[in-house]
C-alpha cells in the first residue's frame, strides 16, 4: 500500500467526524438540499470539485506527513492541523458548488 492510499483512508475517516462537528454533516451529500430536478447536475459539479481537490489534500497530506516524521509537529497539532485542513476545505468546495450551481 502506498502513502497515497494510506493518507487518503486516513483523510476520509477524518473527515466524517470533523464534518459532523463543524456544522457541515451535509457536506457529504450537498445536493440533497437542491431540488429533485437539479441534483443530477449538482452531483456531477460535486464530482468535478472533489476531483480538483484531490492534488490539494494529497500535497497536504504529504507535507505534513513529512513535518511530523521530521519532528516539528506533535501528534495533537497534527490532529488540529488535520481538523483545520478539513472543515476549511470542505466550506471551500461547498462555496464552489454554490457558485457553479448559480452560474449554471
Amino acid at each position: 500500500m502506498n502513502i497515497f492510499s494510506v493518507y487518503s483512508m486516513v483523510y476520509f475517516l477524518l473527515t466524517l467526524p470533523v464534518l459532523e462537528m463543524s456544522g457541515l454533516a451535509w457536506a457529504g451529500q450537498p445536493c440533497d438540499r437542491y431540488p429533485a430536478n437539479k441534483q443530477a447536475r449538482c452531483e456531477r459539479l460535486w464530482k468535478e470539485i472533489n476531483a480538483e481537490s484531490v492534488a490539494e489534500v494529497a500535497q497536504f497530506g504529504m507535507d505534513q506527513l513529512k513535518r511530523r516524521q521530521e519532528g516539528k509537529i506533535t501528534q495533537e497539532q497534527h490532529l488540529q492541523e488535520n481538523t483545520t485542513f478539513i472543515k476549511q476545505s470542505a466550506e471551500k468546495r461547498l462555496r464552489q458548488l454554490s457558485e457553479r450551481m448559480v452560474k449554471e
